[in-house]
């Protein structure tokens, strides 16, 4: 409308003047569309290589092909059989010739059946292990009678031996490092976890021992390398046993084993992952478990299927390398797959257990207030999670009007000129932000 001739009124030149400023404000607060972006610098997926058991050849094969590459690893470590540890396992409960001797009247029911395979993996028999595990992995698939005639074979074989010592049990196939060295390994950026003391069947465990595997592994991991090392954890054999997952989800902030977070699709490593599939879940956990018979053409497969989305978190679970541990993959091929996963580092993150699962947290549970100028946009970042554990950057992207031609960030006392790009919704810049480091601002500087 052009109006001729005509003088505008002081009250309808105010009420025009509001209304284009708001038309204004209103554009940059579209313009200013701000996002937490999925992984760290853009990336479109994340991988963790992560260890079990803490055999010698973890650290001194696949660490330093590790550290060649600039990766960072977790190791979940079973701190009863490293040489210089404090705690080593025990059994805890009645006398065991009381048990042993019960078990020739009383057979092994769901009333007795988790004393009975505490104890038998200490006796002094020839198999003792394998009795507790395979009862604790038949328990496990929900057949619970067979996991009772299991431990009475044991028992019977330990009265006809008239087993009457305790012994320790050693499982870990392979020598492990000490704590001077694994300090050492902490200190550089690899994450290490509780893996218990002695890598028991933690479901056919009872309480006492069940918790004593936990406390102390953790209690000795925080003597040794403080208390930062205690984010995650992993349950041996991978249990997902809901009494074990109880327990464990109280004491530490995550475990390899379970996630129960409503946005996390797991996949375990006895799952199929279908890249095509639509799993209605802003995150995807893909576990696989390279054996030394897993080919480098399988293993490559999987980094090249994560890259088909931007949703993605592989984590690979190793335990021997050459030749010392279970299923010990070759030098040789664990370095060409590292070298494989290092060749996609434009696009992947590679990064330990525990700062993948900090950033998926602290990017679904932060939220933004935003306040917008003329020339800059100020960004407060909010969440209820624990500063002491939450401390990842975020990488950040904000879409800006297409007349800033240059943009600063700045938070706290850092200054940072940003690159202007460009996609489908328009000219944007990218940053990471502390979610800590108080408010944020990106400005426009100039033409």
């Amino acid at each position: 409308m052009i109006l001729k001739n005509k003088t505008l009124s002081p009250r309808l030149l105010s009420l025009i003047i509001l209304v284009f400023q708001f038309q204004s404000v209103f554009g940059q607060e579209e313009a200013f569309k701000t996002e937490i972006l999925k992984w760290p610098d853009g990336k479109k997926a994340a991988i963790s290589l992560t260890y079990d058991d803490g055999t010698s050849n973890q650290f001194h094969v696949a660490l330093p092909i590790m550290e060649e590459l600039g990766m960072k690893g977790t190791f979940y470590i079973n701190t009863g059989e490293i040489p210089s540890s404090q705690t080593r396992a025990q059994f805890f409960g009645r006398e065991p010739k009381v048990i042993i001797a019960e078990s020739a009247s009383i057979p092994t029911n769901e009333e007795n059946i988790f004393e009975r395979a505490s104890l038998i993996r200490f006796l002094d028999m020839p198999g003792a292990v394998s009795y507790h595990d395979r009862s604790g992995s038949t328990y496990e698939q929900g057949r619970i009678e067979q996991a009772c005639k299991i431990l009475d074979e044991g028992f019977a074989k330990a009265r006809e031996l008239k087993i009457t010592e305790l012994v320790y049990p050693r499982i870990i196939d392979g020598p492990m490092i000490d704590w001077e060295e694994i300090r050492k390994y902490a200190d550089s950026g690899h994450e290490f976890g509780v893996h218990t003391i002695s890598h028991p069947r933690l479901a056919v465990l009872d309480e006492k021992n069940l918790l004593f595997e936990l406390e102390a592994c953790r209690d000795e991991i925080e003597r040794e390398l403080g208390k930062e090392q205690l984010f995650s954890a992993e349950c041996p054999f991978g249990t997902e046993d809901e009494r074990v997952m109880e327990y464990a989800l109280e004491m530490f902030p995550a475990l390899r084993n379970r996630m129960p977070e409503a946005y996390l699709e797991e996949i375990n490593r006895s799952g199929l992952f279908d890249a095509s599939q639509d799993y209605g879940k802003e995150y995807i956990q893909w576990q696989r478990g390279p054996l030394s018979k897993t080919t480098p053409e399988l293993m490559n497969s999987w980094v090249d299927d994560i890259l088909t989305r931007e949703d993605t978190w592989l984590v690979l679970v190793f335990h021997g390398i050459e030749g010392i541990g279970w299923e010990a993959i070759p030098e040789d091929r664990i370095r060409a797959y590292f070298e494989y996963i290092a060749g996609k580092s434009k696009e992947v993150w590679v990064a330990p257990f525990r700062d993948v699962t900090q950033y998926m947290r602290q990017r679904m549970n932060t939220n933004m207030k935003k306040t917008v100028n003329k020339d800059m946009i100020s960004l407060k970042l909010e969440s209820d999670l624990d500063p002491y554990w939450y401390r990842q950057l975020l990488t950040m992207k904000t879409y800006i009007p297409t007349d800033w031609k240059s943009v600063t960030f700045v938070q706290g006392g850092k200054t940072e000129t940003l690159e202007v790009q460009k996609d489908a919704g328009g000219s944007f810049v990218q940053y990471n932000a502390d979610p800590h480091g108080g408010e944020l601002a990106l400005k426009n500087v100039g033409q």
